[in-house]
Order: C-alpha cells, then sequence, then structure tokens
C-alpha cells in the first residue's frame, strides 16, 4: 500500500514538474489558449494583433502552474525569456502595446482594449484583488496610465499604472553606456524576466535578437510577491491596439518555474512577414509574358491600340504662359499611377473644392497628397496657377508643403506633401479616433499659430489663407500641426491696401465685417482662427445647426458661459482632469478675444504667438455687454 502510495505521488511531481517549463522555438502545432485577434500563422508565428483597431488579443499557457508550495510560502522563484517584434501602422507612431502576465484566470476577455493593454478594465483598475502581475512593452504615451514616453519597458501590479517604468534599451557589457532600442522598429528583440523567490528580486533585460544578455538588467526592483501571485496563475501574452493598428508577433517562448528557463534555438524561429510585393509584380509579369509567340503576333496591334489609348488617357493641357512654371509641373501619367489611377480605396476626403487621394511617386517613392479640383473655365486659371505656384515657395515646419501641380481634362491636381495622421478635425470630433490629450493640443495651437504668422508678417507678401479650421489643419508623423488647403489664399504686398474678393470660406469662421466690405485682410483670418482655438479646446465644430438656438455658434456659446462664470464648462468633456488650466484659460479667452467683431481690436498674429508662448501675459478681459446679435465687446484693461 506504501508503494502504491510513493508511486502515485511521484508521478504526480513528475507530472507537475513536466508542466512547469516548456520551450517553444516557433508556434506550430502549439496548445495555447487564445482569444481576440490572437492567432498562429502558418510559418508558426504568434500574432497577437492584426489591422483591427480597437481590439485586443491573448495567449496564455493552457493549464495553470503552480507558483507556491502552500498558501503560506513566498512565490517560488521562475523565469522566461521570449522573442517578440512590433510592427506598425506608421513608423513612428504605435498603438498601445502588449504585455508578459501573470493571471489567475486564462480568460481576459472583460478587460478593455487601447491603454489598458487587455489586462485590466476601467472598473477594476487598481484593485487588489485582481492578482495581475505584468511586465509591458508600450508604445503609447498614455496620460491615463501616467506612461513617461511612448517607448517604455514597465512592470505593472493590479493596475494599468506602471510601479516601475524605464525607457526601452539595454546597457552595454562593454563601456557601460545605455543604448536605446525602438520598440517600434520591427526588429526581433529578445527579453528575459527571472524572479528570486529568496532576494524577491525582479529582473526584466531586454537586448536586440543574437545580442547576448547584459549584465545589467533593464529593471531591478525587489518585490514581494507573495500577496499578489496566487498558488496557481497562467501565464501568457496579451495586445491591445487603439485608433493605430500595430502587429505584435511573439516568435519563441520558454519558461520555467524554480529554476532558469531554457535558452531557446534563435535559429530556428519562424521568420517575420516579408513583403510581398515585388515577387507578385515578377509573378504578374511572368503571366503577362506568356505564351511568348502569341504575344509576338498580337506586339503590333496591341501597341498601336495601347498608344493611341494612352495618349487619350494621359493627354494634358499646355499654354504658352505655363513655360515658366514648368519646373512645378508633374506629368498626369506619374499622378495617375501614384493613386493607382485614383482609386476610391485612396481617396483621403471630399472637400468644397475638391477630391484629396494618397499616392506613392514612382521613382522617388515619395508618399504625396493629390487634391482634384474642378477648373472647366479657361479664365482666372493662369491667374490661379501663378498664385498657387508662388505659394510653393513657402517654406515653414507648420505649413504643408506645396509641391507641384498638372493640368488635365477640365481639371487642376494640386500636389502636396502628405500628411499620415490626417485631419485635426477627424480626432477633434470623431468618436472612433483617439482623443487628444491637451499637451498635444497645446502643441498643435502654437505650431499652426507660428505658421499663420509666418504667412502674415515672414515672407516676401502678406499671404491671407481665408479658410482657416481644424479640418485644414494636418498632422505629421510625429503629430504637429501643419496648416494646409491654400486653395482660396490671396497674397498682396506688404503695406499695400486690402484686397476687394468675393466673400468665400466657411460659416462659423467668416469674420463679420466680410459681408460689408467684401475685403480680406490679415484680421479677417485672425477672426478665423479665434474660431479654431475654440474648436480645439471645446471639441466641437464653429457652427452645429443641429443644437439648441443658444448653442449653434460657439464662439457665442462660449462667450455667454463666461459671462456666467462657467467659462471652463465650456472645454472638450473627453479631456477630463487631464489639462493645465492657465493654458485652458489663455485659449478660451484668446479665442474670444481673436474674435472680437471690431477687426482694429484683435490682435495680430505675432501678439497671438507672444501670448501662446509665454512672452507677453494675455491683457485682462472682462464681458460688459451683448449686441442683439448675440456677438459680444470685450474691455480690456491691462494687468
Amino acid at each position: 500500500m506504501l508503494v502504491k502510495i510513493f508511486f502515485w505521488a511521484l508521478i504526480l511531481r513528475l507530472g507537475l514538474s513536466a508542466s512547469d517549463d516548456f520551450t517553444y522555438n516557433g508556434f506550430k502545432d502549439v496548445n495555447l489558449s487564445l482569444d481576440g485577434l490572437a492567432g498562429i500563422t502558418s510559418d508558426g508565428l504568434l500574432k497577437l494583433t492584426n489591422a483591427t483597431r480597437h481590439a485586443m488579443g491573448h495567449a496564455m499557457f493552457p493549464s495553470p502552474l503552480r507558483f507556491k508550495k502552500s498558501q503560506a510560502d513566498n512565490v517560488l522563484s521562475f523565469s522566461t525569456t521570449f522573442v517578440f517584434a512590433i510592427i506598425p501602422e506608421y513608423q513612428t507612431l504605435g498603438s498601445a502595446g502588449f504585455t508578459f502576465v501573470l493571471s489567475p484566470s486564462k480568460v481576459l476577455t472583460k478587460a478593455s482594449t487601447d491603454y489598458l493593454l487587455g489586462i485590466i478594465n476601467i472598473t477594476n483598475n487598481g484593485n487588489a484583488s485582481n492578482h495581475i502581475l505584468a511586465v509591458e512593452f508600450d508604445t503609447w504615451d498614455s496620460p491615463q496610465a501616467e506612461d513617461i514616453n511612448d517607448n517604455h519597458v514597465g512592470i505593472d501590479i493590479n493596475n494599468i499604472i506602471s510601479n516601475y517604468s524605464t525607457p526601452a534599451g539595454f546597457t552595454s557589457d562593454d563601456d557601460g553606456k545605455f543604448q536605446n532600442l525602438t520598440l517600434l522598429s520591427g526588429e526581433p528583440m529578445q527579453v528575459w524576466i527571472e524572479y528570486n523567490g529568496t532576494s524577491m528580486q525582479f529582473k526584466v533585460t531586454l537586448a536586440p535578437l543574437w545580442k547576448p544578455k547584459a549584465k545589467v538588467a533593464l529593471l531591478s526592483p525587489t518585490i514581494n510577491l507573495s500577496s499578489i501571485v496566487l498558488d496557481h496563475m497562467y501565464v501568457g501574452f496579451s495586445a491591445s491596439v487603439g485608433a493605430l493598428y500595430s502587429y505584435h508577433y511573439i516568435l519563441g517562448w520558454s519558461f520555467n518555474i524554480d529554476g532558469q528557463a531554457p535558452e531557446l534555438n534563435l535559429s530556428s524561429l519562424p521568420p517575420l512577414p516579408q513583403n510581398l510585393t515585388s515577387l507578385e509584380k515578377k509573378r504578374k509579369t511572368l503571366l503577362l509574358w506568356l505564351p511568348l509567340t502569341l504575344f509576338l503576333v498580337l506586339l503590333t496591334v496591341a501597341g498601336a491600340t495601347l498608344t493611341v489609348v494612352r495618349r487619350k488617357k494621359f493627354s494634358e493641357l499646355h499654354d504658352d504662359w505655363e513655360l515658366e512654371f514648368e519646373s512645378n509641373r508633374f506629368p498626369y501619367e506619374q499622378l495617375y499611377k501614384a493613386t493607382r489611377g485614383f482609386k476610391e480605396k485612396y481617396l483621403l476626403g471630399i472637400g468644397g473644392f475638391g477630391r484629396v487621394y494618397r499616392g506613392v511617386l514612382p521613382a522617388s517613392k515619395v508618399e504625396v497628397a493629390v487634391k482634384r479640383v474642378s477648373h472647366e473655365s479657361k479664365e482666372g486659371v493662369r491667374e490661379f496657377v501663378a498664385e498657387i505656384v508662388s505659394l510653393g515657395k513657402l517654406r515653414h515646419r507648420n505649413l504643408v508643403q506645396f509641391l507641384g501641380y498638372c493640368r488635365s481634362k477640365g481639371e487642376l491636381l494640386l500636389v502636396y506633401e502628405y500628411m499620415p495622421n490626417g485631419s485635426l478635425d477627424k480626432f477633434l470630433f470623431s468618436e472612433t479616433k483617439q482623443t487628444l490629450d491637451w499637451s498635444l493640443r497645446f502643441k498643435i495651437i502654437k505650431g499652426v499659430a507660428s505658421g499663420l504668422q509666418y504667412l502674415h508678417d515672414g515672407w516676401d507678401q502678406v499671404v491671407i489663407h481665408r479658410d482657416i479650421k481644424a479640418s485644414n489643419v494636418l498632422l505629421d508623423g510625429d503629430m504637429n500641426g501643419r496648416l494646409g488647403d491654400f486653395g482660396l489664399a490671396r497674397l498682396y504686398d506688404h503695406g499695400a491696401a486690402p484686397h476687394t474678393t468675393n466673400v468665400v470660406g466657411t460659416l462659423g469662421f467668416l469674420a463679420p465685417e466680410l459681408a460689408r466690405t467684401c475685403k480680406i485682410t490679415t484680421s479677417s483670418d485672425v477672426f478665423a482662427f479665434g474660431a479654431f482655438l475654440l474648436e480645439v479646446a471645446c471639441g466641437r465644430r464653429a457652427l452645429e445647426p443641429n443644437k439648441q438656438e443658444s448653442e449653434q455658434v460657439l464662439v457665442e456659446w462660449v462667450f455667454a458661459n463666461w459671462k456666467m462664470g462657467n467659462l471652463y464648462e465650456t472645454k472638450d468633456p473627453r479631456l477630463g482632469k487631464d489639462y493645465v488650466l492657465e493654458e485652458l484659460d489663455l485659449v478660451l479667452k484668446l479665442g474670444l478675444f481673436c474674435s472680437h467683431p471690431l477687426p482694429s481690436a484683435r490682435p495680430s498674429m505675432r501678439q497671438i504667438t507672444q501670448f501662446l508662448n509665454g512672452d507677453v501675459p494675455l491683457p485682462e478681459m472682462l464681458p460688459y455687454q451683448c449686441h442683439a446679435g448675440g456677438i459680444f465687446q470685450f474691455r480690456n484693461e491691462s494687468s
């Protein structure tokens, strides 16, 4: 009888030991518990997320592992190593990140996406009952998570706010210097995570693939895990994406309790997906050239037909007066190929003056935005082209660069530098976009102000933009605000009298004097900039006809709340408490100051830039009456 008991105890112990360490050099035919976006590719890669937005994926070892010998004991030592790679939608913009996680359950479907990384939700964030231990590899600087930057490693205990975090990188064994690593590089990296149950030291080390583990760990705090880690826990990975997507891959993984995790065989890990475009082109080219005999027979007829069709398809309009602009002209065929024939899937947006497409120039591989503007009449084309080419000479970090143009069959094609993050209004007014935090909004405001000051004061001529609004502010790869769409812009010499012109623009941004004088000035641009400031601070459009009458015109609504002492209640509610009160106060009052009904009372863009940079204090402004039309006046008192 004793022999039987000993025999079964031995089998049970051996079974437990076997399940407490494992090594996966790739994941083909590996049994993991997967949910959400997670899956295993045909090559054996563990893919946690794909091109889906605002989603998450989990991959857990299917059985719980024993981390304590008894409830009263300390947590056993454990170690793991794995190789990962993150391939983002845009090279410099991440989307949340992924974690190595210990959890009491292998089902984490009640967790949330975006900055919560698929391990926690808003309601249970910070609860000691979570028993969640995670090492995060975070590529999004989230104010809600109090992240240190958008490229860091952190240790999270029951909370998405990291207990310990540091920029991603490693300390060189050769010279002791810290070397940064970019988690979004798309290159494989290896991680070692080790916990010593006796000293309670928790080590996290990161290195590029094929580089040995550094002697100095990236993180090495002392943590007592006894109250956090239960007797039995599940181990695995969680990844999450937000408004932008990223592919999160695990190439290999090993784990061990009460011992060192086995080394991975790096040479046998599955490869990351490669760009198959060139191979596909070769395949299609091969199919087009077969059979050779038939091609030779049809060559003459096909060549002649193709020439006629090509000339008709890519025909352009050329006039003698365009010779001086030849260096700014793009061939129509080049733009047609860049946009794949102006296909709908490359459409970036539709405005009042045309459709805008994304394209890649065939020779240089430079990304561009191509705007198609209808221009059936020849009247005014020469002046328009001359003016838009002149605007192409503008050079400022906060202006979208005009690259050139093309004329073809009753339309103008205007070519601009491509802005990967699109227009600002999508982030301010769309429920599907990630909310911009206040620091980013204030940075964009200052950038647009700097660009507009350059248009008014910094160039050979005065440039009046005439259509300043959130939808005409584009965001580059670093989320810098760039003023674009110069289709309505007009130029005149410094000191010259204001021009009289047709009143064009967008309701809610038109200065009141335009209806009376039809004269565009820098002050009319300042009025529109004021409405833009309020759009950014309030998260509302300048004109919303579907709201109650008192709330339809943004500037009047903000002014009315100011009179009642409720100015700060007009801020975008999605900001929560994440804002700097002094900056919010400045932006709201400056927006009203710029919206003064008298052009002479509005500040210049130079003054506005000084206010925003803190070089000059904003004058104290007190509302004292409203006109019948609801437009306000200020009394300015210097403090």
